[in-house]
């Protein structure tokens, strides 16, 4: 009895190692497949924050050491960007805004923005950007605001008699500057930063305006509280491209994929408040 005893033992004790180094196999086998499938899907490299063909910015490995995030992860479904390694990077203060009748009170010292200006240099034509040509002797100073054919910036306004912006009221040099390109204008000829085309738009959109002050209109990140946190503020123009306004307001974006179901629900009959 006592022979039988222990020989039932060392066999029970036998089948669990048996088990167990069974079970760390097939864990090791399944977790290298896993790695060896992960590996051969390519993340899309080169994608765009807000409007296509605007906004392009490229996927860079490990540009958050500490953590081993990427810069971005772009989408595969909308080649847009899905989450930021460092929301901020690239970023500076947004600069002076008015102070108006609301819960901001011209209170923007932790927004901050992406520079526009920067991209002024228009075909690489060097630091003077628009200025290269329009000095006032290459391109003259027009000599009113009234709208005309353009031989030039097609590829912004195919027909500059056609304007899409105001219905029609509202045309090239009431936004930007006529002796100084690199500048956009306010109503009273004052220049306006590129960085800032939100001082322009607010003073037709006040209503909305208002909302993007506020933070119920457009996109934002970084830290959650108004005053105390720095977020990157989307302006204007990153979302909406101001000389095609009116023929697609916001261009429209693919939605991304539904995530899966919880385990065990079939349906998502409970949104549509159905009872399917």
């Amino acid at each position: 009895m006592i022979c039988l005893h222990k020989a039932s033992k060392i066999a029970v004790f036998a089948l669990s190692s048996f088990l167990i180094v069974g079970m760390g196999v097939c864990k090791i086998s399944y977790a290298a497949g896993e790695n060896t499938e992960t590996q051969t899907v390519q993340p899309v490299t080169d994608c765009y924050e807000s409007r296509e063909d605007y906004t392009t910015v490229t996927r860079i490995e490990n540009a958050v050491p500490e953590y081993g995030f990427p810069s971005i992860k772009c989408s595969k479904t909308t080649g847009a960007v899905l989450w930021y390694g460092d929301p901020l990077e690239g970023t500076i203060p947004m600069g002076e805004m008015p102070e108006i009748k609301d819960e901001t009170h011209g209170n923007f010292e932790n927004a901050v923005v992406k520079p526009r200006e920067p991209h002024l240099t228009y075909f690489n034509m060097g630091p003077n950007g628009c200025k290269t040509c329009h000095d006032g002797k290459i391109v003259p100073y027009p000599k009113d605001k009234k709208p005309r054919l353009l031989s030039m910036h097609q590829d912004i306004v195919e027909n500059s008699l056609e304007l899409q912006h105001g219905r029609g009221a509202v045309w090239c040099l009431d936004c930007h500057s006529a002796t100084n390109r690199n500048k956009l204008m306010n109503r009273r000829g004052g220049e306006i930063s590129f960085n800032q085309p939100q001082r322009i738009c607010g003073e037709c959109h006040g209503e909305k305006y208002i909302d993007w002050r506020a933070g119920i209109h457009g996109k934002r990140v970084g830290a959650w509280a108004s005053h105390g946190g720095t977020r990157r503020w989307w302006v204007c123009t990153e979302c909406h491209n101001p000389h095609t306004v009116q023929k697609n307001r916001f261009n429209p974006v693919k939605p991304e994929p539904a995530p899966p179901l919880p385990r065990g629900m079939k349906n998502a009959s409970h949104e549509r408040n159905d009872t399917e």
